[in-house]
């Protein structure tokens, strides 16, 4: 196979309007998470500051879901850095995310609510795993025998983004079992998963390495390593552009 063929785009449907799609549900239901937080109602203005105080679960939950559909948003938005083209699954796989993401205010709200009980906490992790899960299929189904990728796209990094993809339902899954003892610890998990995929990871310095556009793709390796000169990017861009 030659090397204009491998940087072929796959054929397939664009992204464009998914991405635009998926950018607007994001926003709806990070924007859903705030009507949980109603204006106390008092009587005399020395009961604010408990009224204020009794706040804090679901203050709490809606800071840590915010973040949380934030990261999410960071994921997708990344995945679809290296998904090129789509098809009839893949928009319905990406329908499926969404659904998960905008029904996230709901055990938001129930977590804010009854943050003692073990069915709030249950329900908040597993929709998580869910949501996580859903997240890894379509990664799975878009790099899968390079269906909707590049063709020369690097394996260690398929690799390491499911991993990175599968750690937040491991944990967890982790929380419900904790919560079967201890509830409190399970918040303690929860409050860990943002701040690990907060803070950069070796896919992190991976993405740093690499180029940002298809024109410097065709001159690195996967090893990241000068492949073409700049004289054969060009004729090899100019190839493609014919095509």
């Amino acid at each position: 196979m030659s090397e204009s063929s491998e940087n072929r785009p796959v054929a397939g449907l664009s992204t464009n309007r998914l991405e635009a799609f998926s950018d607007g549900v994001f926003a709806v239901a990070i924007t859903l998470l705030v009507l949980n937080l109603q204006i106390p109602q008092i009587a005399a203005g020395s009961e604010l500051v408990p009224k204020l105080s009794a706040l804090w679960p679901k203050l709490l939950s809606y800071a840590l879901s915010f973040v949380i559909v934030g990261i999410y948003w960071v994921a997708h938005h990344n995945t679809f850095h290296y998904i090129k083209r789509s098809d009839r699954t893949l928009l319905w796989l990406n329908i499926l995310l969404l659904m998960c993401i905008v029904f996230l205010p709901f055990p938001t709200a129930l977590l804010g609510q009854y943050p003692e009980q073990r069915v709030s906490v249950i329900i908040y992790a597993g929709t998580l795993v869910i949501t996580g899960l859903v997240l890894q299929l379509l990664w799975w189904y878009a790099t899968s025998g390079c269906r909707l990728v590049d063709r020369n796209i690097d394996p260690r990094l398929v690799q390491r983004a499911t991993r990175r993809n599968l750690t937040a339902p491991l944990i967890y899954l982790l929380a419900i079992g904790i919560s079967l003892f201890s509830v409190p610890a399970s918040f303690v998990l929860f409050i860990l998963v943002p701040v690990y995929y907060i803070l950069p990871g070796r896919i992190d310095r991976y993405w740093a390495q690499r180029p940002t556009s298809r024109s410097d793709e065709a001159r690195v390796s996967p090893d990241g390593d000068a492949g073409l000169s700049d004289k054969e990017a060009s004729h090899l861009r100019k190839v493609s552009n014919e095509e």
